[in-house]
């Protein structure tokens, strides 16, 4: 293992963001969103008006803003794109950026505990490298792998949620994003049905989840070795069940994976290729302060490849199994005659993994997070980062301390490593979704990330950003890699 280039502590510089109101509306990132309780919002300008009783709502509307810049600094490198492979992060200074829309629609359905949600959803973006380069630390959890400089519009969400209440003590559920204003017993099963992302379920952490007003490195939002179903956006078609008991929750998910990996179409033959979770959480209290331990495992019956089979098949016929030869089957673009590829060996293969994930208040102001996945390693990614175990760690600190309570600061770190197969293939000279420099010196890919968060006015947030990456695509003949980042942030 290296360690974290310790020049970053005299590098740190602030990060000094512009202020000016845009019309550019909320993420587009595939988590479910949390909002202040006293921002500015339509549902509390109508409830003002005696339009609406948000007490007793049959539907509400809610919104939000992002755009995220960050620039990369020049960084050495021993080789780029290695005999016309070509997923390498180039070593030039660049500047990538995204903007992003999303509307949140809530209906009650007119039947006892049913609730409809929708939610239209825009992304315009530029990626560092083409979105290449970067294993498990892509420096933008709002980037899509699809996305474009034009504006794109879809739907992110479209579900039916069934609560059935069974009892316990009973709690008033606020208005919100994808939240209707309700009571809840602590004992109840809670069905799930439709168009969503997994993590609007699964794998969620309260300091480390949200890349438009915490970390912005994708390795935050979520375990990076956790392969999760879903499109090129990061959404999915499935249903989920969970079932509360007091402190305990269970929960179970069957959803449909890309097609292809990492592409958009999804593949709705529910029962020969799918994405299953199972998630057993536990909340507690230590003197008072909140905390939870989550224990999730997933397995995946997909249409993938085998790192051991690509090499093998490669070594038996390198005139016909090379990464410039694909037949037309769907591979990641590379030039390489020299190297294997996944492209004709790609069949339905299982991928496991089991993880943890801990958070625990410290103190009112602050709180302290730890996840950690292990993936087998064996099949390519399918829709998530090039990782496949992964641990990261860090702390949230509120602005309570020096008199800001809404602003806060983050400091997390998160290391990731690939399997002896994955490391074999990339070393002669593959490439996967994401990375590939035609060779490779293997380290494990890290990241210290350091935000400020200063809430500007009501619903409305800048962020400076700091990322310092070792070992980018798990390669220490490049880098280190300094990513400077800013943000702002509107909530309505």
């Amino acid at each position: 293992m290296s360690p974290i280039d310790n020049r970053f502590l005299i590098k740190m510089i602030p990060i000094i963001t512009i202020y000016g109101l845009s019309a550019l509306h909320a993420n587009a990132t595939d988590r479910a969103p949390t909002f202040e309780d006293d921002n500015f919002s339509f549902m509390k300008a109508f409830s003002d008006l005696g339009l609406f009783d948000m007490n007793e709502e049959v539907w509400n509307v809610y919104g939000q803003s992002t755009y995220i810049s960050s620039w990369k600094a020049p960084f050495s490198a021993a080789y780029t794109n290695l005999n016309g492979s070509t997923n390498s992060l180039v070593p030039q200074a660049e500047r990538s950026w995204t903007g992003s829309n999303t509307f949140y629609v809530g209906l009650k359905a007119p039947w006892q505990g049913g609730e409809i949600y929708y939610a239209p959803e825009m992304i315009t973006e530029t990626p560092l490298s083409g979105l290449h380069g970067l294993g498990s630390t892509i420096q933008n959890g709002e980037l899509q792998k699809n996305g474009g400089v034009s504006a794109r519009w879809y739907t992110s969400r479209f579900y039916l949620r069934q609560t059935v209440n069974m009892g316990g003590d009973t709690n008033s559920i606020g208005s919100g994003p994808l939240q209707l204003t309700r009571n809840l017993d602590s004992r109840r099963l809670v069905i799930t049905v439709g168009n969503l992302s997994i993590l609007d379920i699964f794998d969620n952490n309260t300091y480390a989840d949200d890349p438009r007003q915490q970390f912005m490195n994708m390795a935050f939002m979520v375990s990076s070795a956790y392969d999760f179903a879903a499109d090129a956006r990061g959404y999915t078609v499935g249903a989920a069940a969970e079932y509360y008991h007091d402190n305990w929750a269970f929960r179970f998910g069957h959803f449909a994976p890309p097609k292809n990996p990492n592409d958009t179409p999804l593949d709705f033959r529910f029962l020969t290729h799918f994405g299953d979770q199972v998630e057993v959480e536990h909340d507690h209290a230590i003197s008072d302060l909140p905390g939870k331990v989550t224990v999730l495992g997933y397995l995946n019956r997909e249409f993938m490849g085998k790192w051991t089979d690509a090499i093998a098949a490669f070594k038996a016929n390198p005139a016909q199994y090379n990464a410039n030869n694909c037949y037309g089957y769907y591979n990641f673009g590379s030039g390489n005659a020299n190297a294997p590829d996944l492209c004709s060996v790609r069949k339905t293969n299982i991928k496991m993994g089991i993880g943890i994930n801990i958070e625990q208040a410290l103190s009112k102001e602050v709180g302290v997070f730890l996840r950690g996945m292990y993936s087998d390693g064996n099949t390519e990614v399918d829709s998530f980062t090039s990782s496949d175990r992964s641990l990261s760690f860090g702390a949230q600190i509120k602005g309570g301390l020096w008199n800001r309570n809404k602003d806060a600061i983050g400091v997390g770190y998160n290391i990731s490593w690939l399997s002896a197969a994955h490391v074999a293939f990339l070393s002669m000279g593959g490439v996967d979704d994401f990375i590939g420099d035609g060779a490779i010196n293997y380290r494990p890919e890290q990241v210290l990330d350091v935000y400020y968060k200063f809430k500007v006015m009501e619903s409305v947030w800048f962020s400076a950003d700091f990322q310092h990456i070792s070992n980018p695509a798990y390669n220490a003949d490049r880098g280190p890699v300094e990513i400077y980042g800013a943000r702002a942030h509107f909530e309505y």
